[in-house]
Protein backbone atom coordinates (compact mmCIF):
# COMPACT_ATOMS: atom_id res chain seq x y z
CA UNK A 1 0.00 0.00 0.00
CA UNK A 2 1.30 3.67 -1.01
CA UNK A 3 0.69 6.50 1.60
CA UNK A 4 0.51 10.11 1.04
CA UNK A 5 3.71 10.58 2.92
CA UNK A 6 5.60 8.02 0.44
CA UNK A 7 5.26 9.47 -2.26
CA UNK A 8 6.89 13.02 -0.53
CA UNK A 9 9.54 11.07 0.38
CA UNK A 10 10.51 9.73 -3.00
CA UNK A 11 13.24 11.91 -4.62
CA UNK A 12 12.75 13.55 -8.13
CA UNK A 13 13.82 12.89 -11.03
CA UNK A 14 16.77 15.93 -10.60
CA UNK A 15 17.34 14.97 -7.09
CA UNK A 16 18.29 11.28 -8.42
CA UNK A 17 20.07 12.52 -10.92
CA UNK A 18 22.11 14.59 -9.33
CA UNK A 19 22.45 12.06 -6.23
CA UNK A 20 24.07 9.25 -9.01
CA UNK A 21 26.10 11.66 -10.71
CA UNK A 22 27.80 14.46 -8.55
CA UNK A 23 29.93 16.98 -9.73
CA UNK A 24 34.34 15.84 -9.45
CA UNK A 25 36.21 17.28 -6.98
CA UNK A 26 33.55 17.76 -4.28
CA UNK A 27 34.88 17.95 -0.41
CA UNK A 28 33.11 18.46 2.76
CA UNK A 29 32.85 22.20 2.21
CA UNK A 30 30.65 20.98 -0.73
CA UNK A 31 28.31 19.54 1.98
CA UNK A 32 28.06 23.28 3.58
CA UNK A 33 26.92 25.15 0.76
CA UNK A 34 25.09 22.55 -0.77
CA UNK A 35 22.64 22.45 2.20
CA UNK A 36 22.73 25.94 2.97
CA UNK A 37 21.15 26.43 -0.56
CA UNK A 38 18.60 23.53 -0.40
CA UNK A 39 17.33 25.02 2.83
CA UNK A 40 16.91 28.32 0.51
CA UNK A 41 19.90 30.41 1.40
CA UNK A 42 20.87 32.76 -1.37
CA UNK A 43 22.95 35.03 0.23
CA UNK A 44 25.92 34.27 2.99
CA UNK A 45 28.13 37.11 5.32
CA UNK A 46 31.55 35.91 6.29
CA UNK A 47 35.38 36.29 6.72
CA UNK A 48 37.65 33.42 5.13
CA UNK A 49 40.64 31.43 8.04
CA UNK A 50 42.70 28.53 7.25
CA UNK A 51 40.81 26.09 8.79
CA UNK A 52 37.86 27.45 6.94
CA UNK A 53 38.84 27.45 3.67
CA UNK A 54 37.12 24.20 2.41
CA UNK A 55 33.94 26.12 2.16
CA UNK A 56 35.46 29.25 0.96
CA UNK A 57 36.60 26.89 -1.69
CA UNK A 58 33.11 24.88 -2.33
CA UNK A 59 31.70 28.92 -2.61
CA UNK A 60 33.04 29.31 -5.98
CA UNK A 61 31.53 25.57 -6.87
CA UNK A 62 27.53 27.32 -6.00
CA UNK A 63 25.46 29.54 -6.38
CA UNK A 64 25.46 31.43 -3.05
CA UNK A 65 26.30 34.89 -3.24
CA UNK A 66 28.97 36.08 -1.04
CA UNK A 67 29.24 39.00 1.05
CA UNK A 68 32.75 39.31 2.61
CA UNK A 69 33.55 41.93 5.26
CA UNK A 70 37.04 43.05 6.85
CA UNK A 71 36.13 42.08 10.59
CA UNK A 72 33.93 38.61 12.05
CA UNK A 73 32.48 41.05 14.23
CA UNK A 74 31.44 43.57 11.36
CA UNK A 75 29.85 40.20 9.19
CA UNK A 76 27.63 38.94 12.43
CA UNK A 77 26.04 42.47 12.07
CA UNK A 78 25.57 42.16 8.72
CA UNK A 79 24.28 39.07 8.77
CA UNK A 80 21.97 40.13 11.78
CA UNK A 81 20.42 42.69 9.68
CA UNK A 82 20.11 40.77 6.71
CA UNK A 83 18.17 38.61 9.06
CA UNK A 84 15.99 41.16 10.77
CA UNK A 85 15.04 42.72 6.96
CA UNK A 86 13.85 39.25 5.52
CA UNK A 87 12.72 37.15 8.49
CA UNK A 88 15.52 34.32 6.56
CA UNK A 89 18.34 32.74 8.76
CA UNK A 90 21.58 34.69 7.58
CA UNK A 91 24.61 32.32 7.10
CA UNK A 92 27.57 33.72 8.73
CA UNK A 93 30.72 31.53 7.76
CA UNK A 94 33.29 32.10 10.20
CA UNK A 95 37.15 30.27 10.74
CA UNK A 96 38.68 28.82 14.55
CA UNK A 97 39.33 30.09 17.40
CA UNK A 98 39.71 33.77 17.12
CA UNK A 99 38.16 34.13 13.89
CA UNK A 100 35.09 32.92 15.78
CA UNK A 101 35.63 34.78 19.61
CA UNK A 102 35.70 38.02 17.35
CA UNK A 103 31.85 37.59 16.00
CA UNK A 104 30.67 37.19 19.65
CA UNK A 105 29.36 40.46 20.24
CA UNK A 106 27.68 40.56 17.45
CA UNK A 107 26.04 36.97 18.13
CA UNK A 108 25.23 38.41 21.57
CA UNK A 109 22.85 41.39 19.72
CA UNK A 110 21.60 39.28 17.58
CA UNK A 111 20.28 36.83 20.54
CA UNK A 112 18.97 40.14 22.22
CA UNK A 113 17.17 41.04 19.46
CA UNK A 114 15.82 37.68 18.29
CA UNK A 115 17.55 37.93 14.87
CA UNK A 116 18.11 34.52 13.10
CA UNK A 117 22.16 34.16 12.23
CA UNK A 118 23.32 30.72 11.28
CA UNK A 119 27.15 31.24 12.26
CA UNK A 120 29.20 27.89 10.65
CA UNK A 121 32.69 27.68 12.30
CA UNK A 122 35.68 25.57 11.84
CA UNK A 123 37.05 23.63 14.20
CA UNK A 124 40.43 22.25 14.67
CA UNK A 125 41.60 19.21 12.71
CA UNK A 126 39.62 16.22 14.07
CA UNK A 127 42.77 14.48 15.62
CA UNK A 128 43.30 18.13 17.95
CA UNK A 129 39.51 17.30 19.58
CA UNK A 130 38.95 16.65 23.26
CA UNK A 131 39.93 19.46 25.43
CA UNK A 132 43.53 18.72 25.30
CA UNK A 133 46.25 20.57 24.21
CA UNK A 134 47.90 19.95 20.70
CA UNK A 135 49.09 22.30 19.31
CA UNK A 136 46.90 23.52 16.53
CA UNK A 137 46.86 27.02 15.48
CA UNK A 138 43.82 28.68 16.66
CA UNK A 139 42.95 25.65 19.03
CA UNK A 140 40.77 26.10 22.03
CA UNK A 141 40.44 23.88 25.01
CA UNK A 142 36.34 23.88 24.02
CA UNK A 143 35.13 26.25 21.40
CA UNK A 144 31.60 25.87 21.45
CA UNK A 145 31.48 26.70 25.23
CA UNK A 146 32.66 29.99 24.32
CA UNK A 147 28.77 30.33 22.42
CA UNK A 148 26.59 28.19 24.52
CA UNK A 149 25.95 31.42 26.97
CA UNK A 150 25.04 33.61 24.08
CA UNK A 151 23.56 31.71 21.14
CA UNK A 152 20.13 29.87 20.81
CA UNK A 153 21.62 26.05 20.27
CA UNK A 154 25.17 24.84 19.56
CA UNK A 155 25.55 22.05 16.70
CA UNK A 156 28.29 19.87 15.99
CA UNK A 157 29.29 18.01 12.95
CA UNK A 158 32.38 15.45 13.73
CA UNK A 159 31.98 13.25 10.30
CA UNK A 160 30.70 14.42 6.60
CA UNK A 161 27.56 12.75 6.94
CA UNK A 162 26.49 14.65 9.88
CA UNK A 163 26.61 17.96 7.92
CA UNK A 164 23.53 18.52 6.57
CA UNK A 165 21.41 17.31 9.25
CA UNK A 166 23.52 19.74 11.97
CA UNK A 167 23.09 22.68 9.32
CA UNK A 168 19.34 21.95 8.91
CA UNK A 169 18.74 21.29 12.82
CA UNK A 170 20.53 24.63 13.40
CA UNK A 171 18.19 26.69 10.67
CA UNK A 172 15.16 24.97 12.11
CA UNK A 173 16.55 26.49 15.71
CA UNK A 174 17.26 30.09 14.44
CA UNK A 175 13.58 30.66 12.62
CA UNK A 176 11.58 29.10 15.23
CA UNK A 177 10.53 31.98 18.01
CA UNK A 178 11.83 33.25 19.16
CA UNK A 179 14.18 33.76 16.39
CA UNK A 180 18.01 33.88 17.39
CA UNK A 181 21.50 33.03 16.13
CA UNK A 182 22.72 29.58 16.37
CA UNK A 183 26.16 28.42 16.01
CA UNK A 184 27.86 25.06 14.07
CA UNK A 185 31.22 24.01 14.30
CA UNK A 186 32.97 21.49 11.45
CA UNK A 187 36.48 20.42 11.63
CA UNK A 188 38.94 21.55 8.98
CA UNK A 189 39.73 18.01 8.17
CA UNK A 190 36.13 17.20 7.61
CA UNK A 191 35.88 20.36 5.46
CA UNK A 192 38.56 19.06 3.41
CA UNK A 193 38.77 15.98 2.34
CA UNK A 194 36.69 14.29 -0.66
CA UNK A 195 33.34 13.30 -0.09
CA UNK A 196 31.20 9.79 -0.93
CA UNK A 197 28.35 11.94 0.66
CA UNK A 198 25.83 12.44 -2.32
CA UNK A 199 25.06 15.86 -3.74
CA UNK A 200 22.62 17.63 -1.02
CA UNK A 201 18.81 18.59 -2.87
CA UNK A 202 16.73 18.04 0.20
CA UNK A 203 16.03 20.52 2.71
CA UNK A 204 12.46 21.00 3.47
CA UNK A 205 12.26 22.28 7.16
CA UNK A 206 9.45 23.54 9.46
CA UNK A 207 10.33 25.39 12.43
CA UNK A 208 7.99 24.73 15.33
CA UNK A 209 5.06 28.03 15.63
CA UNK A 210 4.32 28.64 19.06
CA UNK A 211 0.32 29.16 19.66
CA UNK A 212 -0.54 30.83 22.92
CA UNK A 213 -3.22 28.13 25.34
CA UNK A 214 -6.84 29.05 24.86
CA UNK A 215 -7.72 29.37 28.45
CA UNK A 216 -4.90 31.81 29.23
CA UNK A 217 -6.48 34.06 25.73
CA UNK A 218 -9.39 33.50 27.05
CA UNK A 219 -8.61 35.16 30.54
CA UNK A 220 -6.86 38.08 28.61
CA UNK A 221 -9.49 38.48 26.62
CA UNK A 222 -12.05 39.12 29.38
CA UNK A 223 -10.27 41.51 31.06
CA UNK A 224 -9.44 43.77 28.88
CA UNK A 225 -12.54 43.66 27.61
CA UNK A 226 -13.89 44.40 31.23
CA UNK A 227 -11.33 47.20 31.91
CA UNK A 228 -11.96 51.33 32.63
CA UNK A 229 -8.28 52.05 31.60
CA UNK A 230 -5.97 49.37 29.75
CA UNK A 231 -3.32 50.44 27.89
CA UNK A 232 -0.57 48.28 26.02
CA UNK A 233 3.11 48.55 26.02
CA UNK A 234 4.27 46.98 22.24
CA UNK A 235 8.06 45.37 21.86
CA UNK A 236 10.23 44.11 19.34
CA UNK A 237 8.02 40.56 19.26
CA UNK A 238 5.69 42.72 17.57
CA UNK A 239 7.98 43.40 14.76
CA UNK A 240 9.52 40.26 14.12
CA UNK A 241 6.36 38.38 13.83
CA UNK A 242 4.97 40.64 11.62
CA UNK A 243 1.89 41.57 13.71
CA UNK A 244 1.49 45.44 13.64
CA UNK A 245 -1.96 45.61 11.73
CA UNK A 246 -3.41 43.04 13.94
CA UNK A 247 -1.73 44.93 17.00
CA UNK A 248 -3.60 48.68 15.70
CA UNK A 249 -6.77 46.36 15.09
CA UNK A 250 -7.12 45.40 18.91
CA UNK A 251 -5.76 48.54 20.37
CA UNK A 252 -8.56 50.11 18.28
CA UNK A 253 -11.12 47.77 19.59
CA UNK A 254 -10.36 48.09 23.04
CA UNK A 255 -9.54 51.97 22.88
CA UNK A 256 -6.45 51.23 24.72
CA UNK A 257 -3.41 53.46 24.37
CA UNK A 258 -0.42 52.25 22.81
CA UNK A 259 3.44 53.25 23.57
CA UNK A 260 6.34 50.96 21.42
CA UNK A 261 9.45 49.98 22.97
CA UNK A 262 12.86 51.10 21.23
CA UNK A 263 13.10 47.63 19.78
CA UNK A 264 9.34 47.62 18.86
CA UNK A 265 9.32 51.23 16.80
CA UNK A 266 7.13 51.17 13.96
CA UNK A 267 5.09 49.00 15.41
CA UNK A 268 2.20 51.46 16.64
CA UNK A 269 1.43 54.64 13.61
CA UNK A 270 3.96 57.19 15.23
CA UNK A 271 0.47 59.98 14.76
CA UNK A 272 -2.71 57.76 15.49
CA UNK A 273 -4.83 59.07 18.37
CA UNK A 274 -3.94 56.24 20.75
CA UNK A 275 -0.46 56.37 19.91
CA UNK A 276 1.77 57.23 23.24
CA UNK A 277 5.07 57.32 20.65
CA UNK A 278 8.34 55.69 22.24
CA UNK A 279 8.54 58.35 25.23
CA UNK A 280 9.52 55.36 28.02
CA UNK A 281 12.76 57.29 29.13
CA UNK A 282 9.71 59.91 30.72
CA UNK A 283 7.91 60.39 33.80
CA UNK A 284 4.66 60.94 32.64
CA UNK A 285 4.64 57.91 30.03
CA UNK A 286 5.64 56.03 33.15
CA UNK A 287 2.94 57.36 35.44
CA UNK A 288 0.23 57.08 32.42
CA UNK A 289 1.34 52.97 32.39
CA UNK A 290 1.01 52.70 35.83
CA UNK A 291 -2.16 53.76 36.00
CA UNK A 292 -3.82 50.99 33.85
CA UNK A 293 -5.91 48.66 35.48
CA UNK A 294 -4.95 46.02 32.63
CA UNK A 295 -1.54 46.64 31.25
CA UNK A 296 -0.84 44.24 27.95
CA UNK A 297 2.82 44.00 27.01
CA UNK A 298 2.97 42.01 24.35
CA UNK A 299 6.42 41.18 22.56
CA UNK A 300 8.57 42.56 25.34
CA UNK A 301 10.39 41.35 28.35
CA UNK A 302 10.02 45.07 30.14
CA UNK A 303 13.82 45.16 30.53
CA UNK A 304 16.04 48.07 31.81
CA UNK A 305 15.41 50.60 29.09
CA UNK A 306 11.40 49.05 28.36
CA UNK A 307 10.99 50.00 32.23
CA UNK A 308 12.44 53.18 32.84
CA UNK A 309 15.02 51.64 34.70
CA UNK A 310 13.34 49.26 36.57
CA UNK A 311 11.35 52.32 37.93
CA UNK A 312 7.90 51.22 36.46
CA UNK A 313 5.79 49.83 38.96
CA UNK A 314 2.74 48.61 37.46
CA UNK A 315 -0.52 48.89 39.73
CA UNK A 316 -2.49 47.33 37.72
CA UNK A 317 -3.29 43.89 36.22
CA UNK A 318 -0.57 43.07 33.64
CA UNK A 319 -0.88 40.42 30.69
CA UNK A 320 2.52 39.66 28.86
CA UNK A 321 2.76 37.72 25.86
CA UNK A 322 6.26 36.85 25.31
CA UNK A 323 7.80 34.29 22.77
CA UNK A 324 11.46 34.24 24.64
CA UNK A 325 9.94 31.93 28.02
CA UNK A 326 13.09 33.31 30.17
CA UNK A 327 11.60 37.00 29.90
CA UNK A 328 8.42 35.73 31.19
CA UNK A 329 7.10 37.23 34.12
CA UNK A 330 10.82 38.24 34.83
CA UNK A 331 10.11 41.22 35.83
CA UNK A 332 7.15 41.76 36.85
CA UNK A 333 3.84 39.40 38.08
CA UNK A 334 1.51 39.00 35.14
CA UNK A 335 -0.68 36.73 34.04
CA UNK A 336 2.19 35.14 31.01
CA UNK A 337 1.51 33.69 27.77
CA UNK A 338 3.88 32.05 25.63
CA UNK A 339 3.71 32.53 22.38
CA UNK A 340 4.59 34.50 19.06
CA UNK A 341 2.92 37.71 18.82
CA UNK A 342 0.74 36.91 16.19
CA UNK A 343 -1.00 34.27 16.85
CA UNK A 344 -1.49 35.48 20.70
CA UNK A 345 -3.00 38.71 18.84
CA UNK A 346 -4.96 37.03 16.43
CA UNK A 347 -6.04 34.79 19.46
CA UNK A 348 -7.53 38.39 21.42
CA UNK A 349 -9.09 39.37 17.81
CA UNK A 350 -10.90 36.47 18.23
CA UNK A 351 -12.47 36.59 21.94
CA UNK A 352 -12.18 40.42 23.15
CA UNK A 353 -15.13 42.49 23.11
CA UNK A 354 -15.26 45.97 21.66
CA UNK A 355 -14.57 48.84 24.08
CA UNK A 356 -16.05 52.18 23.81
CA UNK A 357 -13.83 54.92 25.30
CA UNK A 358 -14.02 58.45 24.30
CA UNK A 359 -11.80 60.15 26.21
CA UNK A 360 -8.71 57.70 25.39
CA UNK A 361 -7.17 59.85 22.40
CA UNK A 362 -7.55 63.20 24.46
CA UNK A 363 -6.03 61.41 27.80
CA UNK A 364 -3.11 60.09 25.05
CA UNK A 365 -3.00 64.18 23.85
CA UNK A 366 -2.59 65.61 27.76
CA UNK A 367 0.49 62.58 28.11
CA UNK A 368 2.45 63.62 25.00
CA UNK A 369 1.61 67.89 25.47
CA UNK A 370 3.36 67.32 28.94
CA UNK A 371 6.24 65.40 27.46
CA UNK A 372 6.83 67.53 24.80
CA UNK A 373 6.71 70.46 26.72
CA UNK A 374 9.29 69.09 29.67
CA UNK A 375 11.74 68.36 26.67
CA UNK A 376 10.77 72.36 25.13
CA UNK A 377 11.71 73.61 28.85
CA UNK A 378 15.44 72.15 28.27
CA UNK A 379 16.91 74.37 25.43
CA UNK A 380 17.83 71.46 22.92
CA UNK A 381 16.46 73.08 19.83
CA UNK A 382 19.71 71.76 17.85
CA UNK A 383 19.13 68.09 18.95
CA UNK A 384 15.51 68.12 17.83
CA UNK A 385 16.73 70.21 14.97
CA UNK A 386 19.22 67.63 13.85
CA UNK A 387 16.71 64.66 14.09
CA UNK A 388 14.09 66.18 12.29
CA UNK A 389 16.50 66.90 9.37
CA UNK A 390 17.30 62.85 9.39
CA UNK A 391 13.54 62.08 9.05
CA UNK A 392 12.78 64.34 6.37
CA UNK A 393 15.75 63.41 4.54
CA UNK A 394 14.83 59.65 4.83
CA UNK A 395 12.83 58.39 2.26
CA UNK A 396 9.58 56.59 4.51
CA UNK A 397 10.55 53.19 3.54
CA UNK A 398 13.87 53.50 4.04
CA UNK A 399 15.74 51.47 6.49
CA UNK A 400 17.97 52.65 9.28
CA UNK A 401 20.36 51.64 11.49
CA UNK A 402 21.65 53.37 14.44
CA UNK A 403 24.63 52.91 16.49
CA UNK A 404 25.29 53.63 20.41
CA UNK A 405 25.29 57.15 20.37
CA UNK A 406 23.66 60.45 21.57
CA UNK A 407 21.73 60.75 18.76
CA UNK A 408 20.23 57.32 18.33
CA UNK A 409 19.50 57.78 22.51
CA UNK A 410 16.85 60.52 20.96
CA UNK A 411 16.04 58.47 18.04
CA UNK A 412 14.64 56.19 20.29
CA UNK A 413 12.20 58.18 22.08
CA UNK A 414 11.46 60.66 19.35
CA UNK A 415 11.94 59.14 15.94
CA UNK A 416 8.66 58.19 13.84
CA UNK A 417 10.12 54.40 12.17
CA UNK A 418 6.93 55.19 9.79
CA UNK A 419 6.79 51.60 9.37
CA UNK A 420 7.47 48.53 11.06
CA UNK A 421 10.92 46.84 10.47
CA UNK A 422 12.04 50.32 9.21
CA UNK A 423 14.28 51.06 12.13
CA UNK A 424 16.97 48.99 14.16
CA UNK A 425 19.91 49.90 16.33
CA UNK A 426 22.09 48.05 19.23
CA UNK A 427 19.86 48.38 22.14
CA UNK A 428 19.38 45.27 22.76
CA UNK A 429 23.23 44.46 23.80
CA UNK A 430 24.37 47.95 23.64
CA UNK A 431 27.25 47.22 21.42
CA UNK A 432 29.29 49.53 19.48
CA UNK A 433 29.66 49.70 15.32
CA UNK A 434 26.81 48.01 14.89
CA UNK A 435 24.96 50.48 12.79
CA UNK A 436 27.04 50.75 9.25
CA UNK A 437 28.12 47.20 9.01
CA UNK A 438 24.43 46.25 9.81
CA UNK A 439 23.17 49.09 7.49
CA UNK A 440 25.50 46.33 4.48
CA UNK A 441 23.45 43.88 5.26
CA UNK A 442 20.04 45.44 4.64
CA UNK A 443 21.04 46.81 1.53
CA UNK A 444 22.22 43.54 0.82
CA UNK A 445 19.00 41.78 1.92
CA UNK A 446 17.25 44.32 -0.28
CA UNK A 447 18.60 46.84 -2.86
CA UNK A 448 15.35 48.80 -3.58
CA UNK A 449 15.41 51.36 -1.10
CA UNK A 450 18.57 53.34 0.10
CA UNK A 451 19.71 52.51 3.89
CA UNK A 452 20.89 54.99 6.46
CA UNK A 453 23.65 53.96 9.02
CA UNK A 454 24.09 56.42 12.14
CA UNK A 455 26.82 56.52 14.29
CA UNK A 456 28.87 58.82 17.00
CA UNK A 457 32.63 59.34 15.65
CA UNK A 458 34.11 56.79 18.30
CA UNK A 459 31.49 54.04 17.13
CA UNK A 460 32.32 54.60 13.49
CA UNK A 461 35.85 53.57 14.00
CA UNK A 462 34.58 50.27 14.79
CA UNK A 463 33.40 49.82 11.70
CA UNK A 464 35.14 52.26 9.34
CA UNK A 465 37.34 48.91 7.41
CA UNK A 466 33.95 48.28 5.99
CA UNK A 467 33.95 51.33 3.91
CA UNK A 468 35.98 48.83 1.63
CA UNK A 469 33.22 46.98 1.65
CA UNK A 470 30.46 48.98 0.56
CA UNK A 471 32.65 50.42 -2.06
CA UNK A 472 33.51 46.55 -3.17
CA UNK A 473 30.00 45.57 -3.42
CA UNK A 474 28.68 49.18 -4.62
CA UNK A 475 26.08 48.43 -2.00
CA UNK A 476 23.37 51.32 -1.09
CA UNK A 477 24.24 52.70 1.89
CA UNK A 478 24.62 56.23 3.19
CA UNK A 479 26.80 56.62 6.86
CA UNK A 480 26.01 59.61 8.68
CA UNK A 481 28.69 60.33 11.12
CA UNK A 482 27.89 62.76 14.27
CA UNK A 483 31.31 63.90 14.67
CA UNK A 484 31.66 65.03 18.63
CA UNK A 485 35.26 64.59 19.00
CA UNK A 486 34.84 61.19 21.22
CA UNK A 487 32.39 58.85 22.90
CA UNK A 488 30.25 61.72 23.61
CA UNK A 489 27.60 59.43 25.40
CA UNK A 490 30.01 58.34 27.94
CA UNK A 491 31.88 61.78 28.25
CA UNK A 492 27.91 63.17 29.06
CA UNK A 493 27.54 59.95 32.13
CA UNK A 494 31.05 60.50 33.53
CA UNK A 495 30.35 64.35 33.77
CA UNK A 496 26.87 63.28 35.21
CA UNK A 497 28.18 61.08 37.73
CA UNK A 498 31.52 62.12 38.69
CA UNK A 499 31.29 65.93 37.37
CA UNK A 500 34.01 65.76 35.14
CA UNK A 501 35.17 63.38 32.62
CA UNK A 502 38.15 61.31 32.02
CA UNK A 503 39.38 63.13 29.14
CA UNK A 504 41.94 60.70 27.65
CA UNK A 505 39.48 57.70 27.60
CA UNK A 506 36.45 59.52 26.45
CA UNK A 507 38.09 62.36 24.11
CA UNK A 508 39.35 61.03 20.84
CA UNK A 509 41.38 62.56 18.26
CA UNK A 510 39.78 61.10 15.21
CA UNK A 511 40.67 61.13 11.83
CA UNK A 512 39.52 63.44 8.44
CA UNK A 513 35.92 61.12 7.63
CA UNK A 514 35.35 62.72 4.67
CA UNK A 515 38.74 62.37 3.69
CA UNK A 516 38.99 58.92 4.52
CA UNK A 517 36.17 57.81 3.07
CA UNK A 518 37.49 58.95 -0.70
CA UNK A 519 41.01 56.95 0.40
CA UNK A 520 38.43 54.16 -0.02
CA UNK A 521 36.70 55.17 -3.49
CA UNK A 522 33.07 56.71 -0.94
CA UNK A 523 32.32 59.94 -2.09
CA UNK A 524 32.13 61.90 1.31
CA UNK A 525 30.61 65.27 2.15
CA UNK A 526 31.11 67.68 5.42
CA UNK A 527 27.72 69.02 6.57
CA UNK A 528 25.87 71.52 9.24
CA UNK A 529 22.94 71.33 11.21
CA UNK A 530 21.73 73.69 8.65
CA UNK A 531 22.74 72.25 5.83
CA UNK A 532 22.01 68.24 6.91
CA UNK A 533 18.40 67.40 5.69
CA UNK A 534 19.72 68.89 1.79
CA UNK A 535 22.95 67.10 2.09
CA UNK A 536 21.85 63.93 3.47
CA UNK A 537 19.12 63.43 1.09
CA UNK A 538 21.45 63.91 -2.17
CA UNK A 539 23.38 61.53 -0.58
CA UNK A 540 20.75 58.85 -0.25
CA UNK A 541 19.18 59.63 -3.18
CA UNK A 542 22.53 58.81 -4.70
CA UNK A 543 23.04 55.37 -5.55
CA UNK A 544 25.92 53.44 -4.46
CA UNK A 545 27.75 53.80 -0.65
CA UNK A 546 28.37 57.92 0.81
CA UNK A 547 29.52 59.24 4.14
CA UNK A 548 28.35 62.60 5.47
CA UNK A 549 29.78 63.60 8.59
CA UNK A 550 28.18 66.41 11.04
CA UNK A 551 30.83 68.06 13.41
CA UNK A 552 28.79 68.49 15.92
CA UNK A 553 28.59 68.41 19.68
CA UNK A 554 24.66 67.06 21.18
CA UNK A 555 23.53 66.81 24.15
CA UNK A 556 20.67 64.21 26.12
CA UNK A 557 17.44 65.23 27.51
CA UNK A 558 17.45 65.41 31.12
CA UNK A 559 16.65 61.85 32.76
CA UNK A 560 13.52 61.21 33.15
CA UNK A 561 13.14 58.66 35.91
CA UNK A 562 14.29 60.46 38.74
CA UNK A 563 11.98 63.94 38.17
Amino acid sequence: MTHDHDLELRPTAAQTEAALNPPPGRIGGDLVVETLAALGATTVFGVPGQHALGVFDALRRSDLRYIGLRVENNAGFAADAYGRITGEAAPLLLSTGPGALTSLAALQEARAASAPVLAISSQVPTAGLGGGRHGYLHELPDQAASFRGVVKSVHTARTQSQIPSAIAEAWVSALTVPHGPVWVEIPQDVLLARTPVPVVTGGDTFPEELPPRPELTAVAADLLTRAERPAIIAGGGVVRADAAKKLRQLAERLQAPVVTTFGGKGAFPWTHPLSLQSWLEDRHTTDFLEDADVLLVIGSGLGELSSNYHTFAPRGRVIQIEADLGKLESNHPALGIHADARLALQALLETAGERTDSAAPERVRGVLDRVHARIASQGLTLEQDVLAAVREALPPRAPSFWDMTVLAYWAWSAFDAKAPGTMHSAQGSGGLGYAFPAALGAAAADPTHPVLAVSGDGGALYSVAELATARQYDLNVTWLVVDDGGYGILRAYMTDAFGTPTATATDLPGPDFVALAESFGVPGVRTSPETLERDLAKALATPGPSVVVLPAVLRMFAPTHTD
